[in-house]
């Protein structure tokens, strides 16, 4: 019984192994930075990427010790409890706070209220790049390459897609796909179905970047929507199939496959339109090794 047990939870369990501590760290305090971007109009993006920095993850002894994700010191106005490590001198200053989210609220006010930042206020909210520089321009980091670091941790984890919230995206999204799929209702795409999930199939200049602004979707989203891992993202192939939504845990018909040469579970949960995730709780025999030429893979539930 254990072991069944075991063995309905290893996908679960890989899942979460799969993601990295930076990736931990954003799904934890994305909706925080998301919050005072638009209470402080400070880019979700640069905030997060900040305390990516600034914290290891949320791992250095900063962060764990006194909740001080954005390494701000003391300063003359600061009243509050104070903590002191070593960074530029040693056994200097920094601010010590009673949670995560008391900092985050800190960083935004810093920021917004110190006058060596108020140019930053005047770019667009999604102009991370030039928010970056800026930082780096006002002193906020010694380090002189802390603007690139920042730029080269928001790109390789699409952290820019939280800067388009303002943007409801999701309505544009909706209005496209409501539209009849015979029709070619975005730019150079053909809307097509299976397993009543929608899909089109890639062109040789594409990339996901390219095909989530076609379609009003997060490039997060679309990642997640083909079980793609976004750290592990490779350019995008032409006449590949992906999908504009979610995909379903169970395909009707056919009930199985049978894997042909070369063949991966990837491949197949997108030839069926089945989410990696349900394919694995229904196949846990290819959690511990690969799939073969012959292996058949239930593709819904198998009956008793």
């Amino acid at each position: 019984m254990n072991y069944i047990l075991l063995l309905f939870f290893f996908p679960i369990v890989v899942f979460a192994q799969s993601l990295n501590k930076v990736e931990l760290y954003i799904q934890k305090y994305k909706d925080l930075a998301v919050e005072h971007m638009v209470d402080y109009s400070i880019p979700a993006s640069i905030t997060l990427a900040q305390g990516i920095l600034e914290s290891g993850s949320g791992e250095s002894d900063l962060a764990v010790e006194s909740n001080n994700h954005f390494g701000i010191k003391c300063h003359r106005d600061w009243e509050g409890e104070r903590s002191y490590y070593d960074d530029d001198e040693e056994n200097e200053c920094f601010r010590k706070y009673k949670s995560a989210s008391e900092s985050y609220l800190d960083h935004s006010l810093f920021l917004k209220n110190k006058p060596r930042y108020s140019e930053l206020f005047s770019l667009n909210i999604t102009d991370y790049k030039g928010w970056a520089k800026g930082l780096k321009k006002a002193g906020y980091a010694t380090d002189p390459n802390y603007a690139n670091n920042l730029i080269r941790v928001i790109e390789k984890y699409y952290l820019y897609d939280f800067d388009k919230l303002k943007k409801n995206k999701k309505k544009k999204n909706e209005k496209i796909l409501s539209k009849n799929s015979t029709e070619k209702p975005v730019l150079k795409y053909l809307i097509e179905t299976y397993n009543n999930v929608p899909y089109i199939i890639s062109n040789s200049n594409d990339s996901y970047k390219s095909i989530s602004d076609d379609f009003g979707i997060w490039v997060s989203e679309l990642l997640k929507f083909n079980d793609i891992n976004d750290s592990t993202v490779i350019n995008l192939n032409q006449n590949q199939r992906i999908y504009i939504k979610p995909k379903r845990r169970r395909n009707s018909n056919p009930s199985f496959h049978v894997v042909t040469s070369g063949q991966t579970i990837w491949e197949i949960s997108q030839l069926y339109a089945v989410k990696l995730s349900s394919i694995y709780k229904k196949n846990p025999l290819f959690t511990d090794r690969e799939v073969r030429k012959g292996d058949i893979i239930y593709l819904k539930n198998k009956k008793n």
